[in-house]
């Protein structure tokens, strides 16, 4: 943790969703004021990916013990996408409630104002790993200095703050011209919460994952693999496979020989073993993965037909490698000029 947030009267986190450490590094001209301030990396969670890892923030919870194991996971025999709350059946917050998903309090059962997307607010992911805080909505991401600043004048000791668009635009425009161009963006909203702090306060910036650029390299699992399977869950680049009955060994074994040298093939049993999703998964949670594990350790994605959105991903994330799992950890206070 940076020195300067010890002594900090007040302290705002915030969150930018996809601001790998290595991306802003190898960037640094581009973000002058995120180059400048106090830190360095530090490591996400595995998956490396938006809803485990926010949910780790929130709780200070490792994956495997506040259970949302990733993007997409098995529940009840189904394959629950966290951010949407829905399966194939559709929406699923009736019969997958929230609350008993991920039953622990986020910040310690603090009231925190968050200041997030406006349209947020009321999603079932929202209520799994914000619960219980102070909405402070924002619908224009001019308006999160704004909005900071006028909670920090309230008198609020600790405010969290969340923005996607890094990640929105590495996953639709891969790393590029638009990238640099938000990361621009990024490096003034960063600057103008800054001047937003009174004095004795301090900007915490974090993020919950890198990128790697995968862009067409999709990868389908061995017609071996998949007819031992009888569903995937996760996500491209943590692909989890589900076994029909009896055929745990099999499928391992099969993964391996046709996958093994572009990615880390590995059983559920041999992940948690190795403390992958910390020191403590309980049986309940440890049945929402998968029984064996694709994650790529070369830029490939592996594709699941059940697995799609809107556009095709360029960037993506939810591997092991230091690209998606260093992200920073960088603190400024305020400006006393």
């Amino acid at each position: 943790m940076p020195a300067d947030v010890g002594a900090a009267r007040q302290v705002v986190l915030l969150v930018i969703d996809g601001l790998g450490w290595e991306q802003l590094h190898e960037r640094a001209a581009l973000a002058p004021t995120l180059a400048s301030m106090n830190g360095g990396p530090i490591t996400t969670v595995a998956p490396s990916t938006t809803a485990t890892a926010l949910t780790s923030i929130t709780t200070g919870l490792t994956p495997g013990e506040h259970g949302i194991v990733g993007y997409r996971m098995e529940m009840a025999g189904e394959v629950l996408n966290v951010l949407r709350w829905s399966t194939g059946h559709g929406d699923s917050r009736r019969q997958i409630e929230p609350v008993q998903t991920q039953p622990f309090d986020p910040f310690m059962g603090e009231r925190v104002p968050v200041v997030s997307k406006a349209e947020l607010e009321h999603s079932a992911f929202t209520e799994a790993h914000l619960r219980g805080s102070e909405p402070a909505g924002w619908r224009a991401p001019s308006s999160i200095a704004v909005i900071v600043g006028d909670l920090l004048r309230r008198g609020d000791r600790f405010v969290y703050a969340y923005y996607d668009g890094i990640d929105k635009i590495a996953h639709e425009r891969g790393f590029g011209a638009f990238y640099d161009a938000e990361l621009q963006f990024v490096d003034g909203l960063v600057a103008a919460v800054q001047r937003a702090l009174p004095q004795g306060a301090v900007l915490l910036v974090t993020a919950d994952h890198g990128q790697v650029h995968v862009g067409e390299r999709l990868v389908t699992p061995h017609p071996d693999v998949l007819r031992l399977c009888r569903h995937q869950s996760g996500e491209g680049r943590f692909r989890w496979l589900h076994a029909r009955p009896g055929a745990q060994q099999e499928l391992l074994a099969a993964a391996a020989q046709h996958h093994g040298t572009h990615a880390w093939v590995h059983s559920r049993s041999e992940l948690i073993e190795a403390g992958w999703f910390g020191p403590t998964v309980s049986p309940p949670i440890a049945a929402r993965y998968g029984d064996v594990a694709l994650v790529p350790h070369e830029p490939i994605s592996f594709d699941d037909p059940a697995d799609s959105g809107p556009y095709p991903l360029v960037c993506r994330h939810g591997s092991l490698t230091s690209a998606e799992m260093l992200v920073p950890l960088l603190a400024v206070a305020a400006d006393t000029r």
